[in-house]
């Protein structure tokens, strides 16, 4: 595990002690791979689950009476839980700097889109800038701290990873587009056509166990914005915000924010790739077993990172 805090290298040298003795081929094998799959997909989840935990447990148990407003509790956990991540070394320092860039731009999009209808959060507390609570931020933190500890949780690499500087130009375009399409055209699926022809041909490797997945980049993106889309129905059944379509009464978020995630996730995983580089993965590089390029063709097929 590359770039691991203090806390993960000591869970992996346990992990690797326990799992020692794992059969490498056969069902069992396949077996191990998908239990360590899952577990540390839980642990790269482990700030939003935290999070949607709380927000789950507000709507169920706290008192309407209660002296401090829901919402600033809600702030309140959002902190504690931040502060734990870094006391317990489940984040590092540097990764915080993109979480707290995640944090700002959520809140200033937050703050466009709660002004102009798009969804609406409860107006109690103090804990607020306008109608948008605190703690709204730290979702979108949620997904930074996703995606900075997934990818050192699977060694990713990638094959084919298309120039920074256009990751960059697209998703500063997708991000302006979240407010500009309130008074001019709507330029969502011309900038879906942009991150296809961009990431088509990426390919991700992410180490699991003994085995590394091989992935289209763009199908990954995919899944991650369904499970992004099923967490958000929680957060609006909760009552953390609802859309005007919910007022009356909870159902589900519209498919069609399916599209805005997809996008919204082209803005994180650009953040990201300032921390971690894109990188090559070693196999690739050396031709090793179960590529059979060779180094060079690696290197060819991998653009620039610059």
């Amino acid at each position: 595990m590359q770039r691991a805090t203090s806390l993960e290298r000591r869970v992996d040298a346990a992990a690797h002690r326990v799992l020692l003795g794992a059969p490498a081929n056969g069902i069992r094998a396949g077996l191990v791979e998908f239990t360590v799959f899952v577990l540390k997909q839980a642990w790269a989840c482990i700030f939003g689950a935290a999070l949607l935990l709380v927000i789950v447990a507000a709507q169920l148990w706290y008192p309407d009476d209660a002296a401090l407003a829901r919402n600033d509790a809600l702030t309140i956990a959002a902190v504690l839980i931040q502060v734990a991540m870094l006391v317990f070394r489940l984040e590092s320092g540097r990764e915080l700097w993109v979480i707290v860039l995640f944090h700002l731009t959520g809140t200033v999009m937050e703050l466009f889109k709660t002004d102009a209808g798009s969804w609406a959060y409860a107006a109690d507390g103090i804990l607020r800038i306008g109608g948008v609570p605190l703690f709204s931020g730290f979702m979108y933190a949620a997904v930074g701290s996703y995606m900075v500890r997934v990818h050192r949780l699977f060694d990713l690499g990638f094959t084919r990873y298309p120039r920074r500087w256009m990751t960059a130009v697209l998703a500063a375009a997708i991000y302006l587009n979240f407010f500009t399409h309130h008074w001019w055209w709507d330029l969502r699926w011309v900038l879906l056509i942009g991150v296809v022809l961009l990431w088509l041909p990426t390919v991700m490797h992410a180490r699991v166990w003994r085995r590394t997945l091989r992935l289209p980049l763009l199908l990954v993106f995919g899944g991650v914005a369904v499970f992004i889309y099923l967490a958000e129905n929680i957060g609006t059944w909760a009552g953390a915000w609802v859309y005007p379509d919910q007022v009356d009464s909870w159902q589900p978020v519209s498919l069609s924010k399916l599209t805005s995630w997809f996008l919204l996730m082209i803005i994180s995983v650009v953040l990201v790739t300032w921390v971690y580089p894109p990188q090559v993965p070693a196999s690739v590089m050396s031709g090793g077993p179960g590529d059979d390029r060779g180094a060079d063709a690696a290197r060819a097929a991998s653009a620039p990172q610059k």
